[in-house]
């Protein structure tokens, strides 16, 4: 019998926001608990930075009544420094779990033995989830890999050894280190973890759509699902997946006047949040590249808006489109949807 979330969940199969460096800042968390996400996780955090109180790492930590249910992500290999991190979390800023991060492959991580490196070390791992566990009264919770490669691939022994660690549920990306991003995400391995545990196993991995979504809980049996990538440019995936799960009315993808509404709620939230306008207009051209994703002469658009130095700028070129389209400028156009929007450096960091 599958022990129950150790948290508020809202819904018997929740929906998880994934944590994702430069991307899953609290404005994004808090537009994605609008759109139904029941869960969402901070950005990855170093133990050390907390423990040290940088100012930078301590400011990432701040989180506002209406992002609960939160978990504040830690990663480090050093199980002191993690337990001093997780008691300074517990006491100063309250959330309602504390996640490991044991998944993220990105080098200047892994080679202090963070993220995934910890993978190599499955004694250092328990060892790392013991001292946190020993450190707070709050959940402890963890994010994993398959392994740290396909040598050492085996995440249902990396499952059961956190699990018997204290560990209360665990998110699978089921890739290997080496992998990185590459390949397909196993899902077979998710299935396989839910029915090794007793804790709640929450799946995470190539979820694009809503129609994703729902197919990775029916395929795996997860207790959750977490969506990272799949949640860039549109929120409302959470809104859409729970349709599918809950077997209720389709949610239809917003038409364009309402996605741009999306975005400059989501531009105004930032605007309000960081305390360096311009450069947080800069930071959030990344999102303005996803929000308009797939549309027609979204390339053209696309270059317009990541050329912009003010939020004020994003109002007029989202103006000047609806108003070529109500010309029918737009009507013979192809989307184009086969674009790609580059990525930020370290978006998405430990998930999909």
């Amino acid at each position: 019998m599958m022990r129950p979330f150790p948290y508020p969940t809202g819904h018997a199969v929740p929906l998880f926001l994934a944590p994702m460096a430069g991307v899953s800042e609290s404005p994004f968390r808090r537009l994605c608990r609008r759109h139904g996400a029941d869960v969402v996780v901070t950005e990855f955090l170093s133990a050390e930075g907390i423990r040290r109180e940088d100012q930078a790492t301590l400011s990432k930590l701040h989180f506002s009544a209406d992002e609960r249910t939160i978990g504040v992500q830690i990663f480090g290999a050093e199980p002191a420094a993690m337990a001093d991190a997780a008691a300074l979390v517990t006491d100063v800023f309250q959330p309602e779990f504390i996640d490991i991060n044991f998944g993220c492959p990105v080098k200047k991580v892994v080679k202090r033995n963070g993220g995934s490196g910890c993978l190599k070390d499955l004694g250092l791992v328990q060892d790392v989830i013991r001292a946190v566990v020993r450190a707070t009264h709050l959940p402890v919770t963890c994010k994993i890999r398959s392994g740290w490669s396909e040598e050492m691939r085996d995440p249902v022994a990396i499952g059961l050894r956190c699990q018997d660690a204290g560990v209360r549920a665990i998110a699978l990306h089921p890739r290997t280190r080496s992998q990185m991003y590459t390949g397909s995400a196993r899902w077979e391995e998710i299935a396989a973890l839910s029915q090794a545990l007793e804790i709640p196993v929450i799946g995470n991995g190539d979820i694009k759509t809503a129609a994703d979504a729902y197919r990775m809980w029916r395929q795996t049996g997860c207790a959750a699902v977490m969506i990272a990538r799949g949640s860039y440019g549109q929120p409302w995936i959470f809104a859409q997946a729970r349709a599918l799960i809950e077997g209720t009315m389709r949610v239809p993808t917003p038409p364009v006047e309402e996605r741009f509404a999306v975005a400059l709620d989501h531009a105004r939230m930032v605007q309000e949040y960081e305390v360096d306008p311009v450069g947080a207009a800069l930071e959030f051209r990344k999102h303005l590249g996803w929000y308009v994703r797939g549309l027609p002469h979204s390339a053209d658009l696309r270059k317009r808006l990541h050329q912009v130095n003010s939020f004020a700028e994003v109002e007029g070129i989202f103006a000047d489109y609806l108003a070529a389209a109500g010309r029918g400028e737009h009507a013979d156009a192809h989307s184009d949807a086969g674009d790609t929007v580059a990525e930020p450096a370290i978006a998405g960091v430990g998930d999909e």
